[in-house]
């Protein structure tokens, strides 16, 4: 009997495993479709009149949406019970970092050219780059600790370090508000920051009890 229990314990981890597996190499896929989808554009001259922009707001678009999703893993465990969300948040937070960084790089290279001076100016002068280069510079240590060797070796000061993400989603959406008020197009900016403001408020002691299931 207690064979038999082992064995089913077996198959049901071994299942998980596959599912797991599985699960991440299709959100890997998805993650890099708007990449892929940016090559071809720009192999089929599909990037419009002005490719530098359209590649700028593609990524930077693509790295907000990637930070929404990677914030809704949380909410979707309390609701479910299942860790597989968790498992998957790490990929999906790099994912937020690579298009944030390529976001930033096309912005270097191909509108400041690598003036470097000329890239302090339009940090200081500009608020929304300022927003826009802070969360870069914050995303960038939680990249490099989230592998599960920085975790043991941060032990409780990891999630300390990482409770940035929420610091990083304001900023996100301050530079993405200021941009767009630029430009009086605050319509879609207004929909990302209720989303993110929801996702927040599901950190909420009283909120996050709420939803759990456990």
């Amino acid at each position: 009997m207690v064979i038999k229990s082992q064995a089913c314990t077996q198959v049901w981890i071994s299942r998980n495993t596959i599912k797991r597996y599985f699960m991440k190499v299709i959100i890997f896929l998805l993650a890099l479709l708007p990449l892929d989808r940016l090559i071809w554009l720009g192999m089929t001259d599909g990037l419009g009149a002005n490719p530098i922009e359209f590649i700028t707001r593609s990524t930077g678009t693509w790295a907000l949406v990637l930070l929404c999703t990677t914030l809704a893993m949380t909410p979707l465990r309390l609701l479910t019970g299942s860790v597989l969300w968790i498992k998957i948040r790490r990929m999906l937070g790099l994912f937020t970092f690579f298009y944030a960084a390529m976001h930033f790089a096309i912005w270097l290279w191909l509108d400041q050219n690598f003036d470097l001076a000329a890239m302090m100016k339009d940090i200081i002068k500009r608020p929304f780059i300022t927003m826009g280069f802070m969360s870069l510079v914050l995303m960038t240590p939680l990249a490099m600790t989230s592998n599960h060797w920085m975790q043991r070796k941060l032990g409780r000061y990891w999630a300390q370090l990482h409770r940035l993400v929420y610091v990083i989603a304001c900023s996100v959406i301050l530079h993405y508000w200021w941009h767009k008020a630029g430009k009086n197009d605050l319509q879609t900016v207004s929909i990302y920051a209720a989303v993110i403001g929801l996702l927040l408020c599901c950190r909420i002691p009283m909120i996050r009890s709420r939803l759990s299931l456990k």
